[in-house]
């Protein structure tokens, strides 16, 4: 048996992992093929690249993703750590400086003296798994060849979704005779407020941090922009053969082709904003996010997109307050690739049929940035036990969002598909029904997080 466990793909799960791995005194080899390769949508020699939106989303625990993240945080991940240092405005979620966060992930990894990093890119695990123990954390962009070497290992084909990334824009290039900063409903105008007082108001928040921009359309700017929308030119995937779409990444181009309105009361909904110029709600709202901490970029929310790069700017800049915007990135769609987990894995991410091997990261089925560090995180910790050669396996509560998220992955279900972190996989709360919505979430973020302490406790 070697004296170090194997991780395979220095994104998020795969840097959580080796953390939590040497943290425990544990030697770690930490592979990761870039610099010498990229994926389609790398493009930064840094570990823990994030390459779609810059948000971890909400930190509130009244929303499960942010109450993942403070599961986190009890549990010493090295990742929300960093992201909580690297954050950049942005309400209530959190959001970083990407390009910040990934070169302070990489320092933490390359100054810890029981992991060594070695820049290759694996095809074959044959020899690694017969002769130690293995985590493969190479993400929803896996290279072809290993993604067959895992298709071998698992006995069953790989899976496809696609995934999106939105626009990032200049924030110098923004029209701001049109655009306005605020949060939604915060900056919205008070019924006993004249306009004279409310645009006054909206003068003294200038200059001060504020997390979004907002760029409000009427009906015919609207109309206008989605009618060249629906009809612009997409760039053709040739290289892949299925095309399934995630929920949770459409391309903006293909919700708006479900209806005139859908844009209306998803990404471009108007509610909780009023229109400065005139005092009233506007028919569609364009938001945008800020991606570093200098607030000089902002990107697209909700934009994600496979419009070939002049159409988006032709488009886009048909957006009131985009008229002349400078792209510092455009969108892009790629293939991410997930393994069948509900057949294959059990709730530690282990191989059900070798122990090993484990798998973490998008590669499992959990969707999102912190879904990722969760897995490497669990991965982890059950990786060192089998390395000492432990029986124990270390699990959480499926009262937990962390531990629902493994339960999830792990049990059987012929329609699997990827899942993020949200309350609806937590068991019910006990006693009569609270229907308030906020309340619920509250009180099952509370019953996590003690059954979490519980867990630490012992």
């Amino acid at each position: 048996m070697n004296d170090y466990i194997t991780v395979i793909g220095g994104g998020l799960a795969g840097s959580e992992a080796a953390y939590q791995i040497a943290k425990r005194g544990i030697k770690v080899k930490l592979y990761e093929m870039k610099p010498i390769k990229y994926s389609p949508a790398h493009s930064n020699k840094d570990l823990a690249e994030i390459v779609c939106s810059n948000s971890f989303k909400s930190n509130l625990i009244t929303n499960a993703c942010g109450l993942l993240k403070e599961e986190l945080r009890n549990l010493d991940s090295l990742l929300i750590r960093i992201a909580d240092e690297t954050k950049v405005a942005a309400g209530q979620a959190l959001a970083v400086d990407r390009d910040v966060f990934s070169k302070r992930v990489t320092e933490e990894i390359e100054k810890n003296p029981l992991i060594e990093i070695i820049h290759e890119e694996i095809t074959d695990v044959s020899k690694m798994t017969k002769e130690g123990i293995v985590i493969i954390a190479t993400g929803p962009l896996t290279s072809d060849g290993l993604a067959k070497e895992i298709a071998n290992i698992t006995g069953e084909d790989k899976l496809y979704f696609y995934d999106a990334a939105a626009p990032i824009i200049s924030k110098n290039s923004i029209n701001f005779d049109i655009a306005f900063y605020g949060d939604r409903y915060s900056e919205e105008k008070k019924k006993d407020e004249s306009l004279e007082e409310w645009k006054e108001r909206l003068k003294e928040q200038e200059g001060k941090e504020q997390s979004y921009i907002n760029l409000p359309m009427n009906q015919e700017e609207y109309e206008r922009f989605w009618n060249e929308l629906v009809n612009a030119e997409v760039v053709t995937l040739h290289d892949f053969e299925k095309r399934e779409i995630f929920e949770g990444c459409m391309p903006i181009e293909i919700m708006a082709k479900r209806g005139i309105d859908t844009l209306r009361f998803g990404p471009l909904k108007p509610v909780g904003f009023d229109d400065p110029r005139t005092g009233k709600r506007p028919y569609a709202l364009v938001q945008l996010r800020q991606d570093d901490k200098q607030a000089s970029i902002y990107n697209m929310v909700g934009f994600q997109t496979n419009l070939k790069f002049g159409e988006q700017k032709r488009v886009f800049s048909m957006i009131p307050g985009l008229e002349n915007a400078e792209f510092v990135k455009y969108g892009v769609m790629h293939r991410n690739t997930y393994i069948n987990s509900s057949n294959l894995l059990d709730e530690t991410y282990c191989l059900r049929k070798n122990k090993n091997i484990y798998f973490a990261g998008q590669l499992t089925g959990v969707e999102g940035y912190v879904e990722s560090i969760s897995s490497g995180l669990v991965a982890a910790l059950n990786a060192v036990e089998t390395f000492k050669d432990s029986k124990n396996k270390i699990t959480f509560s499926e009262y937990t969002i962390i531990g629902a998220l493994a339960k999830y992955i792990s049990t059987p279900n012929k329609n699997f598909q990827p899942m993020n972190a949200n309350f609806g996989i937590l068991p019910e709360l006990e006693g009569k029904r609270i229907r308030d919505k906020k309340e619920r979430y509250r009180k099952l973020a509370e019953r996590s997080l003690e059954n979490l302490k519980e867990s630490l406790r012992e």
